[in-house]
């Protein structure tokens, strides 16, 4: 119950109208300039006895000496419980060059117990083209660890099968960017919504000085998701007017009304648009009403106002115990949210009613469920 309201405590404060400035840089990207997966795999030696004895592992043990220029005889089968097959992983950040450093993390693909106080040896590190873009090795920092007893009895903390190796591979490939391969740069947004992308053209062109009236344009917003702004071909002045552009502040469009419920734990996340039409919902013994009554609003004739309707809401929430919940008119659904609280009903029975409102089409907004 506690839960439930320091949930509605939050969802009040996420209800807010305040509305911020942010950076370009904060709600759109560079369309080219990105990070790239690399993976490979290797072997990490040195195990206190934690490793295994695994056929593939041997395998890699075998291929690695005769690269040494060490033959083991066939019917020979080491002991190798201090090595341990490993699948290594990093992102190749942009514009990063041959001979900078990138962070990676190794994990253990078979039955090793852990990959505490191990190294990791040469790996190659490949793209999906299949070149090898950084050679990682180095000494694994494991935060997890685990006991076993006689008994077979056992404890883990944390996860002792997965390591990081800070500054572990050295680059040595860099990847093409299409920074510079064009007349345009393309900003694309975080969160694509077609009101933001020309709000971010427009502030783009009147900070710049564009005149859209005798067709000096610099920023066109493409589509919901992209807009297209000129660029100057030079490498210096390219990379100055960029880093001038992304500081740029502007107010994004509001977001859609949307209700998102996570069925898993519960929780309940409503925008700050979505408004409620007049329904009734029974719920068990739960009893949800909502109303619009119109009034007329007639101002003194003398000072020249005009006469106006008005809509008030009003939702009643009633248990079998009959307590009951009014509301000021200008009903939203936090208050609704809130009226549930108080009774005491359940998540459960917060996202029943949520759906049915939907279902009824009284939801002005979308309930969408992960």
């Amino acid at each position: 119950m506690k839960s439930f309201i320091t949930m509605a405590v939050v969802v009040s404060m996420m209800l807010s109208p305040m509305t911020y400035a942010q950076r370009i840089k904060d709600l759109a990207s560079v369309q080219g300039v990105r990070s790239n997966q690399l993976v490979g795999y290797g072997l990490v030696v040195g195990l206190p006895g934690t490793g295994e004895q695994s056929p593939f592992t041997e395998q890699s043990f075998r291929t690695m000496l005769s690269n040494f220029g060490i033959s083991l005889d066939s019917a020979l089968k080491p002991k190798i419980k201090n090595v341990a097959a490993v699948a290594v992983h990093a992102l190749l950040p942009p514009f990063i060059k041959p001979g900078q450093t990138i962070d990676v993390t190794v994990s253990s693909i078979g039955e090793a117990a852990s990959l505490q106080g191990g190294t990791l040896i040469q790996t190659f590190l490949k793209g999906l083209d299949g070149k090898v873009y950084a050679i990682a090795q180095g000494s694994l920092v494991v935060s997890g660890f685990g006991a076993e007893g006689g008994d077979g009895s056992k404890i883990v903390v944390n996860t002792p099968t997965v390591g990081r190796i800070a500054n572990g591979a050295l680059v040595e490939r860099a990847v093409p960017s299409g920074f510079m391969q064009s007349d345009f740069l393309t900003l694309n947004l975080k969160y694509p919504d077609f009101s933001t992308a020309q709000i971010l053209a427009d502030t783009i062109n009147t900070r710049l000085g564009a005149d859209p009236d005798k067709g000096y344009i610099i920023a066109t917003p493409i589509d919901a998701a992209s807009v297209r702004v000129s660029a100057p071909r030079d490498v210096g002045q390219r990379v100055g007017f960029l880093a001038t552009l992304e500081n740029f502040e502007f107010v994004p469009a509001k977001a859609s009304a949307k209700v998102v419920i996570n069925s898993r734990t519960g929780t309940i996340v409503i925008g700050q648009d979505v408004r409620l039409l007049p329904a009734a919902i029974t719920h068990g013994g739960l009893t949800v009403t909502i109303a619009e009554n119109q009034t007329v609003a007639q101002p003194n004739a003398l000072a020249g106002g005009e006469t106006v309707v008005t809509t008030q809401s009003i939702v009643d929430v009633n248990l079998d115990d009959t307590r009951m919940f009014s509301f000021n008119p200008g009903v939203t659904l936090d208050e609704l949210v809130r009226a549930v609280n108080e009774v005491g009903a359940a998540p459960g029975d917060l996202m029943a009613i949520l759906e049915a409102l939907r279902e009824a089409g009284a939801l002005q907004g979308d309930l969408v469920v992960i």
